[in-house]
């Protein structure tokens, strides 16, 4: 199915968050949003995907 995350979109053979996060490994620490709400790591692998799903993964910036 197509997803996309981070503005980009991919084919993605898996079903859950965590399925995505394991085909793309980002760097911790990340935190993940589907279609603007915000997705616990708790619920990483019962957080079903759909087709055409909008799938944020940001990093937090540190600076000042």
């Amino acid at each position: 199915m197509d997803i996309s995350v981070n503005d980009d979109v991919i084919d993605f053979n898996g079903n859950t968050v965590a399925d995505l996060l394991e085909q793309l490994m980002p760097e911790s620490p990340f935190a993940v949003s589907v279609n603007t709400c915000f997705v616990s790591k708790k619920q990483y692998s019962a957080y079903l995907l759909q087709p055409l799903d909008k799938v944020d993964i940001v990093r937090p910036v540190v600076g000042g």
